[in-house]
């Protein structure tokens, strides 16, 4: 799903508010390569949590602490770059991924709360995040993230999105029984139906984008439980830190490769920042 893009560039753009400075766009066109690292950052998100947890036998709120701690490092970096530079941003993106499961897990795991609670709490507070971000700015296209305060509204919703595809794909899972890989299946026709609605019915762009966004979250998950977990738990039994290593490790080169030729950056930016 591809949103329509707003003039691209150094200088005012529709809907901006006033006062803020304005700056390059921080966040990638959305191209075959966005869906594919995010779906691949979603899957780390899931395993590296339980990798951490497991592992590292500091438990769920240390390596919660932990974790959000290097992403609030991160997004300190991110804030401050001028422009979308893939490292930075997609290591934000991974980080975040972690974050949001662990803390759907904390509320379920360590406080009791239940999967449809949550469900509906991270639900509701990303349609908080949504109004007051559109009431304040205008638009929730994501080709216009050139200030600080729409900067920091795009991380938030991220955050619970990720927090909200966690609960409701566990919440499915946990309901449906359906097993990793028929969830894979089941959230991927999901996907392909926001798809076809988009481009066939003409469903809006951004809200089609924001509804995939969430579905790639329990897409991503089951793919990673699939490979990690043991087979008699109906996965491929290739363990966290296998499964982790080989989807980072892809991350990676798919980032460099972005780095070095810019394809999921417009032409139009391209063309500016040459000048």
């Amino acid at each position: 799903m591809t949103e329509t893009s707003e003039t691209p560039g150094a200088y005012v753009r529709s809907g901006a508010a006033p006062g803020h400075r304005l700056r390059w766009n921080k966040v990638p066109e959305v191209t075959a390569y966005f869906w594919i690292i995010k779906v691949l950052c979603t899957t780390v998100g899931e395993t590296a949590a339980d990798f951490l947890n497991s592992n590292l036998g500091m438990g769920l709120t240390g390596v919660s602490l932990l974790m959000s701690a290097l992403l609030i490092g991160v997004l300190v970096v991110q804030f401050r770059t001028k422009a979308y530079r893939p490292g930075v941003y997609w290591f934000a993106v991974a980080l975040i991924s972690v974050v949001g499961t662990l803390i759907s897990d904390n509320l379920t795991d360590n406080l009791g709360v239940s999967l449809t609670t949550c469900t509906t709490v991270f639900a509701v507070a990303l349609a908080v995040v949504f109004a007051i971000w559109y009431r304040r700015e205008g638009t929730l296209s994501i080709h216009s993230i050139d200030t600080v305060s729409r900067e920091a509204y795009y991380w938030l919703a991220v955050l619970f999105t990720f927090a909200l595809g966690t609960a409701a794909g566990d919440l499915v899972a946990e309901k449906m029984a359906l097993g990793y890989w028929v969830s894979a299946i089941l959230f991927g026709l999901a996907i392909a139906a926001v798809a076809v609605a988009h481009f066939a019915l003409g469903l809006n762009a951004v809200l089609s984008f924001w509804i995939a966004y969430i579905l790639t979250r329990p897409l991503g998950a089951s793919m990673g439980d699939y490979l990690s977990q043991p087979t008699g738990d109906g996965g491929l039994g290739l363990g966290t830190t296998v499964t982790s290593v080989l989807f980072l490790a892809v991350i990676l080169a798919l980032v460099v490769y972005l780095s070095m030729t810019r394809k999921d950056v417009s032409e139009s930016e391209r063309e500016l920042s040459l000048q």
